[in-house]
């Protein structure tokens, strides 16, 4: 039987826009317009808004302000996963600038898959968008890994608690540490004398067994249990 809310194969991907400004949101629409294989569906001024409609309407992709009036988008971020069926949950990239470092490391723990600058240049914004929806939320610009490493040691000292990485192999960590380093599956097969698909093997295995959502929650475990240290 046909599954009325799937997207047929051919069709473009479904775009949330969920920002406050109108001007940001014409900005975003106009250059995910641009492209045959993307399409904005729906937009919203603010995060309780953004999660009454996604009841309603499956998207692929959610763009997210952090900051918005009535509910911000970190609580809207967590809401809509919480709301949303695992297999039709959308991928979500929170905006953010600079100065916004414990929101973003918030909104990621609350399910976003990534996060991108608000002043990125629009071919990174489309990089991002087809990037995640594939499931793939490469922490890939050096100003964002300085941010995530920001995030990291901005938190207190403390012994960080290595369970999590037990069950993975000597291979499983070289990965997992490519990955925090922002490193994609091409580079990280350069990196190791591997081919492309040994690497999409082994990032699968890391995620199953960190129980990660992503790569993005992947490089925050690989953070917080000591495995990478902010600025290596």
């Amino acid at each position: 039987m046909t599954d009325p809310l799937a997207r047929p194969a051919d069709a473009p991907l479904r775009i949330a826009l969920v920002d406050d400004q109108p001007l940001v949101r014409a900005g975003f629409a106009m250059v995910i317009n641009s492209q045959s294989d993307l399409q904005v569906v729906l937009e919203s001024a603010d995060g309780a808004d953004a999660v009454e409609k996604l009841r309603s309407r499956t998207v692929d992709v959610v763009l997210m302000d952090v900051r918005m009036p009535r509910l911000d988008g970190i609580e809207a971020t967590r809401r809509i996963l919480e709301n949303t069926p695992a297999d039709r949950a959308p991928r979500i990239i929170v905006l953010t600038t600079f100065d916004l470092d414990d929101y973003v490391v918030a909104a990621i723990r609350a399910g976003a898959s990534g996060f991108l600058l608000k002043d990125a240049q629009p071919e990174e914004l489309l990089a991002a968008i087809r990037t995640v929806h594939r499931g793939d939320a490469v922490i890939a610009p050096s100003a964002t890994r300085r941010l995530l490493s920001q995030m990291v040691s901005a938190a207190p000292a403390a012994e960080p608690d290595t369970t999590a990485l037990e069950t993975l192999t000597d291979r499983e960590r070289e990965v997992l540490t490519l990955m925090a380093r922002g490193l994609s599956n091409t580079e990280i097969g350069t990196e190791l004398f591997v081919a492309e698909a040994t690497v999409k093997t082994h990032v699968g295995r890391v995620l199953a067994k960190l129980h990660a959502r992503d790569r993005v929650q992947a490089v925050i475990i690989a953070f917080e249990t000591g495995l990478v240290t902010p600025g290596e």
